[in-house]
């Protein structure tokens, strides 16, 4: 096995089991998640939102003050991460996971440091109400709807200036069309934008695996 990849593998079995899963943090104690067992995706921690929570944790970037995005956020766990290193964030899903999101910016509350809220965003459709471009968009595990793709894309284009760094975190799928996905993401997104991987050495020390990625996503100059 792959160097720390016990680390998400080994949480997502208990991510399922329960109800609420904890996430911890360097610096205090842990993030409380609820998780919704029936149902689609979005409702429980998935490894690559751990993965993109715990490099935040790194310092990497930095956070504090900093206006900040996160899309198909579902449980909230790495835009809630991100507010309790100090920035003001934004976690946005579709309506049906509003309440989801709700019930864990309250859970932790007390460990935000800059701000959080909820809205509903949906793909493709408008975004003036979350102008001007944030600092920083976050997004873990977006990528799995071929019918989803050109949305995305016109939603990334449409929220981001030229100074805004997009976090994409994914897990690699080698299962059905997946990897066609996945190629054709990655294809029309270097029509605008311009990507640089993340290596693996620079994700948190435990929370990695080697078919986990962390992609930064820039504008075209």
């Amino acid at each position: 096995a792959a160097p720390g990849r016990e680390g998400p593998r080994r949480l997502s079995a208990a991510a399922m089991a329960g109800f609420v899963r904890e996430l911890e943090r360097r610096g205090g104690p842990a993030l409380r998640l609820e998780q919704r067992v029936a149902g689609g995706v979005g409702c429980v921690v998935w490894d690559a939102a751990l993965v993109l929570a715990k490099f935040l944790e790194t310092g990497a970037c930095p956070l504090a003050r900093r206006h900040v995005l996160e899309l198909g956020a579902g449980t909230g766990a790495v835009g809630i991460m991100a507010a309790t290193l100090g920035a003001n964030v934004t976690v946005t899903d579709l309506e049906e996971l509003q309440e989801l999101l709700m019930v864990n910016i309250e859970n932790n509350k007390h460990l935000v440091t800059g701000s959080v809220r909820a809205k509903v965003l949906k793909w493709g459709e408008d975004v003036t109400e979350f102008q001007p471009p944030p600092d920083y968009i976050l997004m873990a595990d977006c990528i799995y709807y071929e019918e989803s793709l050109e949305p995305l894309l016109k939603t990334l284009k449409d929220l981001t200036g030229p100074d805004t760094c997009v976090l994409c975190c994914y897990e690699q799928r080698t299962m059905g069309k997946n990897p066609e996905i996945e190629r054709k993401y990655f294809e029309l997104l270097q029509t605008d934008f311009e990507l640089e991987k993340i290596p693996l050495d620079k994700h948190d020390e435990e929370y990695r695996s080697e078919d986990i990625h962390i992609v930064n996503i820039h504008r075209k100059q």
